[in-house]
């Protein structure tokens, strides 16, 4: 059967961070100096060959502004991973990857893959930043708090970009195998054969016709025998 396997994830996190960046950098292999502030929710998607089989992904970057939490609240319910993202030159938005995981663990399914982000490393690797989160605080509160995977990211390079989301999507597709419990697109099928037209069926309009034959016939005769004065014993 041809099927696309349809996946709907979040990426969520403090502004400034980078979501809408990795989300256009894996998209669109684009990035955009000017990007501006997300205001509510923006969308990208793109498909993804695990082994053979097509992956789609359905992509909405969240507002991390708080004023917006009441819409982000409302996709948490039908994703099946979210991507929480955070600024390894920002302390504070490794911090509040504790508040992001208690939102997401209140507001979406109970068995929802999530996939922690550290964004920025070439900020690092340039000098034009100093390193505030270490490599394995990352790793450490992944394992912690039993997250399904870590990777620290360039959105701007595009280090890790690709990789981590083919990482994300193998273990979505993996719990898919063992569930089944996500969306299945089929391709529509067009069947080419001619429809055949049910038989009518004759024998009653046939029988119906030779009645009213029958009671003409007599009509005619009756005629005949009145105006004709023929009498019949």
């Amino acid at each position: 059967m041809d099927q696309d396997i349809l996946f709907r994830v979040i990426i969520v996190g403090d502004t400034g961070v980078g979501k809408s960046c990795i989300l256009l950098r894996f998209s669109e292999n684009t990035f955009n100096e000017q990007h501006n502030v997300t205001i509510g929710v923006e969308f990208g998607s793109k498909s993804i060959d695990i082994g053979n089989t097509a992956i789609k992904l359905q992509i909405w970057d969240t507002a991390g502004q708080e004023s917006f939490r009441s819409i982000t609240r409302s996709f948490y319910r039908r994703a099946d991973g979210v991507l929480l993202v955070y600024d390894i030159t920002a302390r504070h938005t490794f911090e509040n990857c504790k508040f992001w995981l208690d939102e997401i663990r209140q507001n979406a399914a109970s068995d929802v893959i999530i996939y922690l982000v550290g964004n920025q490393i070439d900020l690092v690797t340039a000098g034009k930043e100093n390193r505030e989160v270490t490599l394995e605080e990352g790793l450490e509160f992944a394992k912690k708090n039993n997250l399904g995977g870590f990777k620290e990211t360039s959105a701007r390079s595009g280090i890790n970009v690709q990789e981590a989301f083919t990482e994300f999507c193998s273990i979505l597709f993996n719990r898919w195998k063992e569930h089944k419990d996500v969306q299945v697109i089929e391709k529509p099928k067009i069947d080419l054969r001619p429809v055949s037209k049910p038989k009518k069926k004759r024998r009653c309009y046939i029988l119906h016709n030779l009645y009213i034959l029958c009671n003409i016939i007599l009509f005619i005769i009756r005629e005949i025998i009145f105006y004709g004065n023929i009498r019949i014993l």
